[in-house]
Order: structure tokens, then C-alpha cells, then sequence
């Protein structure tokens, strides 16, 4: 585990990097914790602009804790409200997109090796583009049932019993078809890909607990930001500093929940994707995923906020969250 004041002199990470920010333990405002979990706080500026972030690491081996995920149906909650629904476990952070208007999750959940929620693969094309659909994989974080993490590709039927997952991404197609089965899924992907990513074998993907976002950010320990396959963010927008949520694992078995604080002008500005995959990197993360950010960044610690949430009525409603517990 990192030392209570982990102080790492670097200048510049990576050629392409951001320099390297000090982390602080404040486990101390959050007590109670369990074994195996800590709390890390950062004031330090990223790219020369005040940033503000959180992160947990929760250890994936402790037995004592169990990873989960919750959703709504038809309606949103607070993460506080969800924090009450629960029996006030000890982590609450939101996760997927989501729909303002019927309040469903956009990407994968899955809790207890149930599916509560699945990626849409079908995006309508606009202005003279109506009759055609724009069919991307969707991406999420799971927990294996002996305690390993995952970052993959998935797509996500619920006509079977298991989303089937790819562990690199593939080019998104268009076609005429707004909905396709798995089977014409793949067959007509295949046919858009490159040699390097062929051939295309997803394998069923047998996951206790999920839950799904996007880009993925981190693969192999390098920065890989998947935008352009998951068809997440348009033209710049990768670029945008906004408040950050994202998820991803170390090489020995840490689970990492990373919270930014932003839209706060001369205080704590955000992140960019870029910026928020090179902060897990430094972090340790060998493969991390973005998770729905902006107004819905919000990570609950018994209770308690760690950031500040952007929206000025405070914490957003939404459909889905991750859950840390531990066992009674």
C-alpha cells in the first residue's frame, strides 16, 4: 500500500504526460474504513490549473468486502439516496450514461452476475443521414467471482445470458439496421475491420459485477483512449476539462474509484480525458475506464462527499451506481 504522504518528484511523466501530483491519505475523514481500503486526496495543479481529486483503492483480494452495483427502474436517485436504499454501504460512485428523459442506464451493469442494464450499439445518424444507424461495442469494468478485474469490449444482448466481450476494440459500422443480433453484430463488423484486429472472437463474458461507461482509457499500462471506436465524445471534446469519474485496477490487485472535482473557475477546473487517463496511470492502473462525468461525478465515503458536485442543486439524480460493502 502507498505511504501516507506518497510524494513523487518527477517533473514531466511521459514524453506526453502531466507532471506528477502528491497524493495524501485522508482516511482520517472518513472513518470507519475496513481493512483494505484507503482514501487519497489531491490539491495539486495538473497543466498549471487548480484541480481537486479523490480516489479510493479498495484491495480486490479482502474478502470482507463485496463489490456491487445498483439501478433504478424508470427513475433516478441521489447517490445519497442510493447510500440510504443500500443500508449505507461504504462506497457509493455513479457509473454509466444515461437518459435524461426515461431515466435508463446507456451501458452495461451487472451485480450478482445478473444483468440490470445493457450498452446501446445503435446510434441514429442525423440531418441526411436519417436512415442510417452508427453500431459501436460499448465498454465497462468487472469483477470476476475470484476477484479479478477486468476492462473489455462488450456487446450486450438480452436475448443471452452472458454479454459477450472482446479484450481490444473494434471500428463501429453503419448500416440501415437499427438493432442486430450478436451473431450479425460480429459478422457484419468483421467486414469493417483491418487485419490487425481480425479475427473477431468475443467470448462470453462471466462477471460477477460490472458496471460500464466510456472510453477506456488505460490498456497495458499505456494510455489508449478508445473514443473513436466507442464513439463517446464528438471532434474536441476530448479535449474539454470536465469533472471526472473513472475506474481501473493495478497490477496487484488494487481496485481504483478516481473522482475529480471541476467547473469551478479558478478552483478546480477538471480534467480532460487525456489528463484523467495519465493521473490513473500514475496512479498504478494497468487498464482504466471512464465513467460518466460532468454533473454526475460523485463519490460518497460512509456517507460523506469527497468532491464537491458541479450541479448547483448538488448531487445529480441518476439510474445506476458501484457499491463497496462489507460483510456484517
Amino acid at each position: 500500500m502507498r505511504s501516507a504522504f506518497a510524494i513523487i518528484f518527477f517533473l514531466i511523466f511521459l514524453n506526453q504526460g502531466i507532471a506528477q501530483v502528491r497524493w495524501t491519505l485522508v482516511d482520517s475523514l472518513y472513518q470507519p474504513l475496513p481493512k483494505g481500503v484507503h482514501v487519497y486526496k489531491t490539491d495539486d495543479p495538473v497543466d498549471g490549473k487548480p484541480n481537486t481529486a479523490f480516489y479510493v483503492s479498495a484491495d480486490l483480494k479482502e474478502r470482507s468486502l463485496l463489490f456491487l452495483a445498483d439501478t433504478t427502474l424508470n427513475r433516478r436517485l441521489t447517490p445519497a439516496g442510493f447510500y440510504q436504499k443500500n443500508q449505507q454501504p461504504l462506497v457509493v460512485v455513479n457509473t454509466s450514461f444515461f437518459s435524461f428523459t426515461t431515466h435508463q442506464n446507456l451501458n452495461l451493469v451487472i451485480n450478482n452476475g445478473k444483468t440490470l442494464a445493457y450498452h446501446v450499439h445503435s446510434i441514429a445518424g442525423k440531418g441526411t443521414d436519417t436512415l442510417t444507424w452508427r453500431h459501436p461495442m460499448g465498454s465497462a469494468i468487472g469483477i470476476y467471482k475470484n476477484r479479478k478485474a477486468d476492462v473489455s469490449w462488450q456487446f450486450t444482448d438480452s436475448a443471452a445470458r452472458f454479454p459477450q466481450a472482446l479484450q481490444r476494440s473494434i471500428r463501429p459500422f453503419r448500416d440501415s439496421l437499427s438493432v442486430h443480433t450478436e451473431s450479425s453484430f460480429f459478422a457484419t463488423a468483421s467486414t469493417y475491420q483491418d487485419q490487425a484486429r481480425l479475427p473477431l472472437k468475443p467470448l462470453p463474458w462471466k462477471v460477477q459485477t460490472a458496471v460500464g461507461g466510456g472510453p477506456v482509457l488505460l490498456q497495458d499500462g499505456q494510455v489508449s483512449i478508445a473514443n473513436n471506436d466507442e464513439l463517446k465524445f464528438a471532434g474536441k471534446a476530448i479535449n474539454d476539462k470536465h469533472p471526472r469519474t473513472a475506474m481501473g485496477y493495478t497490477a496487484n490487485g488494487e481496485l481504483i474509484i478516481l473522482v475529480v472535482e471541476g467547473r469551478f473557475p479558478g478552483k478546480a477546473e477538471g480534467l480532460s480525458l487525456t489528463q484523467t487517463a495519465l493521473l490513473m496511470q500514475q496512479i498504478g492502473c494497468i487498464e482504466a475506464l471512464n465513467l460518466d462525468g460532468g454533473g454526475s461525478s460523485c463519490m460518497l465515503v460512509n456517507g460523506k462527499n469527497t468532491i464537491r458536485p458541479s450541479d448547483k442543486e448538488g448531487q445529480r439524480a441518476v439510474p445506476g451506481v458501484f457499491i463497496i460493502k462489507t460483510r456484517r
